[in-house]
């Protein structure tokens, strides 16, 4: 199974976007790059699937322009007027060749989702490794209108709680992929990491 971040070129703000390989072709996002369709079309034909994280922005803008070039499913938690699948919490997802697990995790975003399997999660911007605020374990802002420090404090705890011992990546909306190696952190250590800043309150940017 392939993984490509295909906003990787971007030069304006944007998610990252992941592009799954494999059995199943699917998007994770589809962010604010322009021309990330013709990326997509550059290592696949087909594209089975879009699922959104969540529903911010910075996760969406090229949605329609992925929708529109290719013939592909949208699954997302919150409604969208093009979404095809509603995801709820326990469902599961083919991408590539491997199954993921939905697990509902609110705090940045009131219809925000990560996605599990046993190798890997696609973590969106619940946690992220790092991001310009923290290093080695940090988390989706939540001080804007609809956030919640405390769900996404939650949602860590959740997270720690249903990823198998064996993830060995983290796929998150920003910064750089995570993998563990022997002997270092670990996916667990850097989400445990992200909580214990949450829990303290620890302020995402100077002016929080």
């Amino acid at each position: 199974m392939e993984i490509v971040t295909v906003t990787d070129g971007a030069e304006q703000f944007t998610c990252n976007a992941y592009l799954v390989l494999g059995e199943r072709n699917v998007l994770v996002d589809a962010g604010t790059m322009p021309g990330v369709e013709t990326v997509v079309a550059d290592h696949t034909d087909e594209l089975d699937a879009v699922v959104l994280t969540h529903q911010h922005t910075d996760h969406i803008g090229e949605l329609d322009a992925v929708l529109d070039r290719f013939d592909a499913d949208l699954y997302a938690y919150g409604d969208h007027p093009r979404r095809d699948e509603a995801l709820e919490d326990g469902d599961v997802l083919q991408m590539g060749e491997e199954t993921f697990e939905v697990v509902y995790t609110p705090g940045h975003a009131s219809d925000h989702i990560s996605l599990v399997s046993e190798k890997r999660i696609f973590s969106g911007d619940v946690v992220v490794y790092n991001d310009g605020a923290f290093d080695n374990g940090s988390f989706g802002r939540t001080d804007m209108s609809g956030q919640s420090r405390e769900r996404l404090v939650e949602s860590l705890r959740t997270l720690l709680d249903r990823i198998p011992e064996t993830v060995e990546e983290l796929y998150a909306g920003h910064g750089d992929v995570f993998r563990s190696e022997s002997g270092g952190d670990s996916v667990q250590d850097v989400i445990e990491r992200a909580l214990s800043r949450a829990e303290r309150r620890e302020p995402k940017y100077p002016d929080d």
